[in-house]
């Protein structure tokens, strides 16, 4: 008679690759050779149960019609019953404890708290059942449920000429690039601390040696924020980037249409007589900044631009190209590193590029910006400004003055 040992080396083996099924039939048939208390010796070397060993060998002599189907490990019906049907109530009480936390229940004991797996297996204690946080987890995803984040979908009340809008700066980008005249979107991109701070996302390093930042995001005060303004051209898909040091104004933001006209723009279009900005309807170039105006009127007097604008509509930033055309394309490319210092976010900026042909140049801005400054009615009455007859507040035309050209 083969030992212990041998039977229990043997089994290890396989046991790897063996699913219910199969683990009780081979236990079964080294039963069967060891003849008359085979049963004890090889549930004691393999660890399967003697009850198991001898449904086994039940099966090692059933008539082929009566073996189970390919593919099956157990006849219908058998194993161990679902939890809930040793305790009827128990999904109810869990979707009632889920549910009225997602519908507002003042009265739910988990109103204000986290729904974790762990804090709904304690209250469904409390309530009489026994339901480990583990299968609380199991029973959820059967009961259609799954983890997820808040997604941002609700837009706030809407204006009601949002779609006229859109349309409306549709057909003036339309018509200006058929006339071959320069259209840019325009933004500033989230302010950014400069310095060894966390930078979300993840990029490649030595296993276990990852890019050590600061624990709180205090502002550096030697190095303070970055704010870069984007122009991204939206017929060239081409991207100027101006990384302000300083207040983002009315004045920065002009200031940074004027560099990308001088550095890029003068140059790609030397013919044009025009130019359409697209840009948000709040902020440094708002649609009722009267600075934002006042420096438009600037920039066409010293190019002699006749310079176009079309605010989006509140609420609607997100259409604004300049958004997921060349701000995405940034974040994508600078993720996982620490914005140390000004040149660094400069050339991780300038570095951007994508597959569709996108190419980015950009430049450091240490001026300062003052904030506060006031145009007085006299001042905005020489700007000459043509508003459009529809939206005149959203859609309008700077033109140069004559004198001034």
């Amino acid at each position: 008679m083969e030992s212990a040992e041998v039977i229990a080396e043997r089994f290890a083996l396989v046991s790897p690759f063996l699913d219910e099924r199969t683990r009780r039939l081979i236990a079964a048939a080294e039963a069967r050779v060891l003849g008359h208390g085979g049963v004890s010796e090889v549930s004691k070397a393999t660890g399967v149960s003697r009850k198991a060993i001898r449904k086994g060998l039940e099966e090692l002599t059933e008539a082929p019609l009566e073996r189970l189907p390919p593919g099956r490990i157990r006849r219908v019906g058998a194993g161990r019953k679902a939890v809930e049907h040793a305790q009827p109530r128990l999904r109810e009480a869990l979707e009632a404890l889920v549910e009225s936390t997602t519908r507002g229940d003042p009265e739910s004991p988990l109103r204000w708290t986290c729904k974790s797996v762990r804090q709904l297996s304690g209250e469904l204690g409390r309530a009489g059942f026994r339901l480990c946080p583990q299968k609380v987890a199991d029973l959820l995803h059967a009961m259609g449920y799954s983890l997820q984040s808040n997604r941002k979908r609700l837009e706030g009340a809407t204006h009601p000429d949002r779609d006229a809008q859109f349309l409306h700066i549709q057909e003036a980008v339309s018509a200006y690039q058929k006339a071959g005249q320069p259209v840019i979107s325009v933004d500033t991109k989230k302010k950014e601390l400069v310095g060894e701070f966390k930078n979300n996302g993840r990029e490649w390093h030595p296993q276990g040696e990852p890019v050590a930042v600061k624990v709180h995001d205090f502002v550096d005060p030697t190095r303070g924020r970055a704010a870069p303004y984007g122009v991204y051209d939206l017929t060239r898909n081409a991207g100027w980037v101006s990384v302000g040091i300083d207040h983002d104004t009315a004045e920065f933001a002009v200031e940074s249409i004027r560099c990308w006209w001088n550095q890029m723009g003068h140059a790609c279009y030397p013919e044009a007589t025009q130019l359409l900005i697209t840009a948000d309807g709040g902020g440094s170039n708002g649609a009722r900044s009267r600075l934002w105006k006042y420096e438009l009127q600037r920039l066409a007097d010293e190019t002699g631009l006749a310079v176009g604008v079309s605010h989006f509509p509140p609420g609607t930033s997100k259409w604004n190209k300049v958004e997921h055309r060349l701000f995405s394309c940034i974040t994508q490319n600078w993720r996982g590193r620490p914005l140390v210092s000004h040149e660094v976010v400069v050339n991780l900026i300038a570095a951007t590029r994508t597959r569709t042909g996108l190419q980015v140049a950009c430049q450091l801005d240490t001026r300062t910006y003052q904030t506060g400054l006031k145009v007085s009615d006299a001042e905005l009455a020489k700007v000459k400004l043509e508003r459009d007859s529809f939206h005149g507040d959203w859609n309008y035309v700077i033109r140069p003055r004559p004198s001034l050209q």
